[in-house]
């Protein structure tokens, strides 16, 4: 018979832990990403609905189309642009569940001083 210890992990070091497996994921596999359209895209060019396409407000900016703008190593662009997407990620999704947490919080009665 095999006894299975269990370790406790706390929530903090399982949430950093878990932020920089994805950061490093992003940073090295961010290269690998198709180049192909997906799905939707194919269908819109297979159909003709993309005839009316209009160039996006931000395919010049800094991120567009999955590298960074002024690095011209195609690798290290590309996994930066993937860092940098996952950590402005992780830092949206962290705030809008600090701010729910707030505004969630019950509030203590106070006592009567009368």
């Amino acid at each position: 018979m095999t006894i299975v210890k269990r370790v406790k992990v706390r929530t903090r070091t399982l949430l950093i832990a878990g932020a920089l497996v994805a950061l490093v994921l992003a940073g090295v596999f961010s290269y690998y990403a198709s180049q192909s359209p997906d799905g939707l895209e194919k269908v819109a060019a297979d159909k003709g609905i993309d005839a009316k396409e209009k160039p996006h407000e931000m395919a010049d900016g800094p991120l567009a189309d999955y590298s960074v703008k002024g690095v011209h190593n195609e690798r290290v662009s590309g996994g930066l642009a993937g860092v940098l997407g996952v950590a402005g990620t992780l830092l949206v999704g962290t705030g809008v569940f600090w701010v729910v947490k707030r505004r969630g919080a019950p509030k203590e009665p106070q006592a009567d001083t009368a």
